[in-house]
């Protein structure tokens, strides 16, 4: 078997390696640590790649290094058979670890496919896998023992994504038992074509019986392509499953070009006689589309949606229109009508003094003002600027428990966590980390994230703090990582590093190694052509993608970038921060259609709702970094250049900067979990 070139440098590399360290007066731990990293990753390639146990001999001496099960799991998971025997000594060997977890699987898999059903059975726990779950459910049937239909099969069946594979053979088991028949097939169908899954409805409709196939193939023909389809519907029959396909159909065509679907909408509505459910659908989805573009119609088709059909999304819509329309005593009537849930919301508990500000109701206005600057978010702040209050953003802090934090480092899982964290090994750090915490406590998961942080690892900690009490661990929360690199590019491009740190911070979470589905890349998510562009704009070395995962050219690029979108908006960064997010060519067209509009009501008037949500919450997060650099901050409202008093024009001096305030009686103290708690459990 070739092996690579790499993996002949990392054995040439040992001795030298080592000599390195010695030269380099490293402590002998560190240089003990530094060659077994090296010597684990030469002895992984072997037993990923080399046939037999060659790895065996290159990873001697590894028996204590904390990756050393993934050697022989590397190993075995590349038989094509695996053996009971072997497979049994390291389930006992590495009891309770995600090694011993992913072997089993991986052994699961195996037998199924080999119908060696009991030893399938002999080793399967209980499991959230699919596929997994529906070998098992197949072991049993083959071995005679009949599954429920309601309480395990259906679950799996009524899905709106594909099952796996492993599935089809427990529905065709179900099906011959008259447990799965034209019903149920209807029932998974509708689920797939609420969810717009065009794909699955497809694949059910092909299942139904010859007499109801059209019917299903209709819908998902409606789903695929709905304006070419439902340009047909006039010749349809008038029966409930092609009134189905005519509602499933404008509802997704809706979304994409309302105007269209109103258009089908005036042509179909009369002809078919829809049930109240169908129509409901289709006229909700008309106002919804209709009042997110901004169309001339918007408010009509908002009144003409039936009260039973109306959800909070189309009453925050009823508050955007008159927003944008600048009709205040409509907005507030709106915010009126919006639900408990709702009101009680920061957003609309804001934009309520505001209209009532706009309204002259003064004293109504300031009260509900000084309420929501109660609260350390985005619109807390912009209430606190308005009723002349400091931001309460009271800290909470982990208190200090050594023996606790030297339990939780003597975990075998998180010693894997931490190690494939600094070998770079992201991903496999994630999952270890995932394992080993969901069989900790709480306490103890938060003293954890603590020690992630202390070793550079910052995502873990801005995961793990999401909720209640926990949102106050600023510290954590909102780490000043990679200082150096944010402060100089920033200073380089004329922007802010607070702006840039909360960018970072709504982008990636401090994920590194962040890739989205939109194909952006690492901690300020950049496109590849667009930093293609920019490094070859200022001579700057990039090579590929996978550069972006280097939070050093990724900052240095996505700075460069920041900046552009700054200088194109003049400087207004509300507006370079949702082109940051939805494009310049978008904000373009929302500030031509309604840039009057004062900055913290635009944003409100944003039609994406991604956008919406991601520039208030980096203009908040700036705030948050604004005071960990420099104990105070530049106000929110100078940010969007809102001018507090009525009639009085923006600011042109730099304004007082913010103190913050906790108004609680007290910095209350987390207190970790004591030395005795639950740990140990997982390898």
């Amino acid at each position: 078997m070739h092996l690579p070139k790499r993996f002949f440098l990392l054995l040439a590399l040992l001795p030298i390696f080592a000599t390195t360290l010695s030269m380099a007066e490293v402590t002998p731990d560190s240089a003990t640590l530094a060659r077994q990293r090296l010597q684990f990753q030469a002895a992984y390639q072997a037993a990923q790649r080399a046939p037999g146990d060659a790895w065996r001999k290159l990873s001697v001496g590894l028996e204590n290094y904390p990756l050393y099960p993934y050697l022989e799991l590397a190993g075995l998971q590349q038989r094509s058979e695996l053996d009971r025997a072997t497979v049994d000594a390291y389930l006992k060997a590495w009891a309770n670890s995600l090694p011993a977890h992913l072997l089993r699987d991986a052994y699961l898999v195996q037998l199924a496919k080999r119908g060696l059903w009991q030893d399938f059975l002999d080793h399967y726990e209980t499991s959230k896998n699919r596929e997994l779950r529906c070998d098992e459910l197949q072991a049993r049937i083959a071995l005679g023992k009949t599954p429920s239909y309601g309480d395990e099969i259906e679950p799996l069946w009524l899905s709106a994504s594909a099952t796996p594979a492993a599935c089809d053979a427990v529905f065709a088991w179900a099906r011959a038992q008259g447990s799965l028949q034209s019903k149920q097939l209807w029932q998974r169908l509708d689920l797939a074509a609420a969810a717009n899954n065009a794909e699955l409805t497809g694949n059910l409709a092909a299942q139904l019986p010859v007499s109801e196939r059209d019917d299903g193939e209709r819908i998902a023909a409606s789903l695929r392509d709905p304006a070419a389809n439902l340009g047909k519907a006039e010749t349809w029959p008038d029966t409930s499953r092609a009134r189905d396909a005519i509602a499933y159909g404008l509802s997704r065509l809706a979304k994409k070009n309302s105007e269209a679907a109103e258009t089908l909408w005036a042509k179909l509505g009369d002809k078919f006689k829809f049930e109240s459910s169908q129509r409901g659908r289709i006229l909700h989805a008309l106002a919804l589309y209709r009042a997110s573009s901004f169309a001339p119609d918007a408010l009509a088709r908002l009144d003409a949606l039936p009260a039973e059909f109306g959800d909070d999304a189309t009453r925050e819509w009823r508050v955007r229109l008159a927003l944008s329309a600048q009709n205040w005593a409509d907005a507030l009537a709106a915010l009126d009508s919006l639900s408990d849930t709702q009101k009680a919301d920061p957003r609309w508990r804001y934009l309520r003094a505001r209209m009532l500000m706009k309204l002259e109701r003064n004293s109504e206005a300031n009260a509900l003002f000084a309420a929501v600057a109660r609260e350390p978010n985005y619109f807390g702040f912009l209430a606190a600027d308005r009723a002349q209050l400091p931001y309460a953003v009271c800290p909470l802090q982990i208190a200090a428990n050594t023996s606790a934090q030297a339990q939780l480092n003597g975990l075998p899982g998180l010693q894997r966590a931490f190690e494939f964290q600094s070998l770079g090994r992201l991903k496999e750090a994630r999952r270890e980390w995932d394992f080993t915490l969901a069989d900790l406590a709480l306490e103890q998961r938060r003293i954890a994230a603590e020690i992630a942080n202390q070793r550079g690892w910052y995502d873990r900690a801005v995961f793990a703090f999401a909720h209640g009490e926990e949102l106050r661990l600023y510290d954590l929360r909102f780490p000043l990582a990679l200082k150096n690199e944010v402060e100089t590019n920033s200073r380089d491009t004329g922007i802010d590093p607070a702006w840039t740190y909360g960018i970072i911070r709504a982008e990636s979470a401090w994920m590194t190694d962040a890739h989205s589905g939109a194909d952006a890349y690492g901690l300020m998510q950049l496109l590849p052509g667009t930093a293609a562009r920019l490094a070859k704009a200022q001579k700057s070395s990039y090579r590929n993608a996978a550069d972006l995962y280097d939070p050093a050219t990724n900052i240095a690029l996505g700075t460069r970038y920041l900046s552009n979108m700054s200088a194109r908006f003049d400087g207004r960064t509300w507006l370079a921060t949702a082109a940051y997010n939805a494009g310049p060519e978008a904000v373009d067209r929302w500030v031509a259609q309604r840039g009057t509009l004062d900055p913290d009501i635009f944003v409100e008037t944003i039609p994406y709702r991604e956008t919406r949500e991601y520039v208030s919450s980096v203009l908040a997060f700036s705030v948050i970094y604004d005071w960990r650099l420099n104990q105070t901050a530049l106000p929110l409202s100078s940010r969007l250049a809102l001018a507090l008093n009525p009639g009085a024009p923006p600011a042109t001096e730099t304004p007082p900067r913010k103190q913050m305030s906790c108004p609680l009686p007290e910095v209350p103290v987390i207190t970790p979990a004591p030395a005795d708690g639950k740990t140990g459990a997982t390898q």
